[in-house]
């Protein structure tokens, strides 16, 4: 079986992992030296956000040269030695590519503004002159993924699309300069050693032709994305044919450690599973973020069908499902899902799914969404709102490895000094805390990854439900694993059920054998090694 069909993929954001120069940032050779944590944790991989050069008007993701490290963040030679590093741990090393726009201080945009209308500069991103007396309205009705209008209008009174901040242009992809640019970054990228990309929002890269006005209600469904003319269209998967073509033959960096199986894996806000499944067929990317799983509310029913179809649709194409409920993007489990317990309760469903995981850094510690004081708040959602959207740097707050006061082990810096805030009270978070505690979420995390690896499935699986549709719990077997979930209002009492077993894994203490308290999961096995590997929430 390939690597990535069942792989668990750990995401980083450097900027928040670990600072090893004392700046108050997280930076490359941060992440080489706790690298240790990952592999102990039990993944197969890395994800690495951006760690570009960039004016950081949205987190790293507005982007002034693809083929560089920021030098808040280290050298190429620390990639290098980074890449290096996670190889001979035996991890897959993944990087962010984003090609659907860059930021506005890339050398292109700035010689497209002062090129001005009608030049070859301006055919690689989306300018278009504006509509009504003397061009002053903006060409389409689209509006920012961050709120607003999608378009800014420059000096010269055309207009250029930004499907997010007015600091991130979108390149315009049926230009052939945009389309070489990005097959080589991808080749320079391979060159380093790494073993995939993340393809950040893989379903915004073209456009409809004629930009047509996309109506009301647009970025309030998600379940729509496809409908939307700058989503989801068609000319997305002839690309991604040609860069699985390009991953797939491109020769592997003179002393490669690693195997040369290269990885794609789409960023794509499609809910629609059968539409999502066609960006991971047989020829094109690997794997799909599956969005409709971490968007589910904490309820049997609804979570039982994104479960049902988005593995129906990936068996379609002989494709994994791509779980994921954590990102640098969405609100940390703890909080959206009401609490810990739940939180743990649904880590222990997703990684008994067949399938590939993502976790994001600090999710197996149990971190909650930290608050962020007005004047230290980043994120472009925040001013693009007019103060109604917090945004998501609550989600990107540095993580804490040791101590009982900020910085936690993250930075030797003054905790003022960290460029996001760390809470109070967060000492029992810390990485140091919860290594030595068998019942802490760590320990969770760590021994459902054993579990799961001991215990693996194809990547549609052998699912068995034993739970009834309409049921208020979740029941099903993967291999010689049987995963409950009780998402109802009382205990539930599973020899009732019929569900027997001896309990192998748990989100929290069973108060009696063959109940489970309300918002806890439990794994059960017909056979055990005899270890009690029960664990408690803090």
């Amino acid at each position: 079986m390939t690597w990535w069909r069942d792989a668990v993929c750990y995401e980083i954001y450097p900027r928040s992992f670990a600072d090893s120069d004392g700046d108050g940032t997280g930076d490359l050779p941060g992440i080489t030296r706790h690298l240790d944590h990952v592999r102990d944790l039990g993944a197969d991989a890395i994800w690495i956000t951006p760690c570009y050069p960039s004016p950081l008007a949205d987190g790293g993701y507005d982007i002034e040269d693809h083929t560089a490290v920021a030098d808040d963040l280290g050298t190429l030679q620390d990639f290098t030695a980074l890449t290096v590093r996670a190889h001979t741990m035996g991890l897959k090393v993944i990087v962010d590519v984003v090609p659907n726009h860059s930021s506005d201080t890339h050398p292109w945009f700035r010689e497209a503004l002062a090129a001005g209308p009608g030049s070859a500069a301006r055919e690689r991103y989306l300018f278009r002159a504006g509509r009504g007396p003397q061009g002053a309205a903006p060409p389409n009705d689209w509006e920012s993924a961050f709120g607003g209008p999608a378009w800014t209008r420059v000096p010269d009174g055309e207009w250029y699309l930004h499907l997010h901040a007015p600091e991130q242009p979108d390149f315009d992809w049926r230009d052939a300069q945009v389309r070489a640019e990005f097959s080589r970054v991808l080749r320079f990228w391979l060159d380093q050693g790494v073993d995939g990309f993340r393809i950040d929002v893989a379903h915004a890269l073209f456009k409809a032709e004629g930009l047509p006005d996309a109506g009301p209600g647009q970025h309030q469904d998600p379940a729509r994305n496809h409908l939307m003319p700058y989503y989801d269209q068609e000319e997305l998967h002839p690309l991604y044919r040609e860069w699985r073509s390009l991953l797939d033959s491109h020769p592997a960096p003179a002393g490669a450690v690693a195997p040369r199986e290269r990885v794609l894996v789409a960023e794509a806000a499609v809910f629609e599973p059968a539409r999502l499944a066609r960006y991971v067929r047989a020829d094109e990317m690997q794997q799909a973020f599956n969005f409709a799983f971490l968007e589910a509310p904490w309820r049997a029913p609804e979570l039982r069908r994104v479960i049902d179809e988005s593995l129906a649709a990936t068996a379609a194409v002989d494709a994994p499902v791509t779980w994921v409920m954590s990102s640098h993007d969405a609100a940390r489990p703890p909080t959206r899902l009401g609490g810990e317990l739940r939180a743990a309760s649904a880590a222990l469903l997703m990684l008994a799914l067949p399938g590939a995981v993502y976790l994001y850094q600090g999710e197996e510690l149990g971190l909650p969404q930290a608050h962020i004081p007005d004047d230290r708040i980043r994120d472009p959602l925040w001013r693009r709102s007019d103060g109604r959207d917090r945004g998501r740097d609550g989600a990107r707050v540095p993580i804490p490895w040791s101590g009982d006061q900020p910085p936690y082990g993250f930075t030797t810096a003054a905790h003022e000094a960290c460029w996001l805030p760390q809470p109070e009270g967060w000492s029992r978070f810390t990485v140091a805390a919860q290594g030595e505690d068998p019942d802490s979420m760590l320990s969770l995390y760590r021994r459902a990854l054993r579990l799961r690896r001991e215990h693996p499935v194809a990547a549609h699986g052998t699912l068995h439900w034993h739970s009834p549709a309409d049921a208020s719990y979740l029941a099903f077997s993967r291999a010689e694993l049987t995963c409950v979930v009780n998402l109802g209002s009382e205990a539930l009492h599973l020899d009732g059920l019929g569900l027997l077993g001896q309990p192998v894994l748990a989100s929290t203490v069973l108060p009696e054998r063959g109940t489970l308290p309300v918002d806890a999961c439990v794994w059960l096995s017909t056979a055990t090694d005899g270890e009690d590997r029960r664990t408690a929430r803090p």
